[in-house]
This record gives C-alpha cells, structure tokens and sequence, in this order.
C-alpha cells in the first residue's frame, strides 16, 4: 500500500512540473541557439577561409 501513497504525493507535488517546464524552455533556447550559431559559422568559414589563402599566398 506504500507506492499508491507515493504515487498520490507525487501527483499533488507541483515542483516537478515546474522543473519540467523550466527544463522545456531551456531546451527550447538551446535548440534556437545552435541554429543561429550553425548558420553564423557557416558564414564565417568562408571569411577564415579566404583569410587562410591570404596568409598562405602572401608568404
């Protein structure tokens, strides 16, 4: 008869619903962040790219 009681409190208990919540939004900002990132490092390889020839055809 204990994990039926468990299983009451866990459903009453708010917190963790809450850290789920706050877990979703993190991920949410994370998944945003590495598109924006993956995209800008797209665009700079070609400038570190063309730097890389600079440097190497100015020697």
């Amino acid at each position: 008869m204990a994990i039926p009681t468990m299983l009451r409190k866990l459903r009453a208990d708010k917190r963790g619903a809450t850290a789920i919540e706050y877990g979703l939004i993190c991920a949410l900002i994370v998944i945003a962040m590495v598109g924006g990132l993956s995209s800008l490092g797209g665009g700079t390889l070609g400038m570190w790219t063309k730097i890389a020839d600079n440097v190497t055809n100015s020697g």
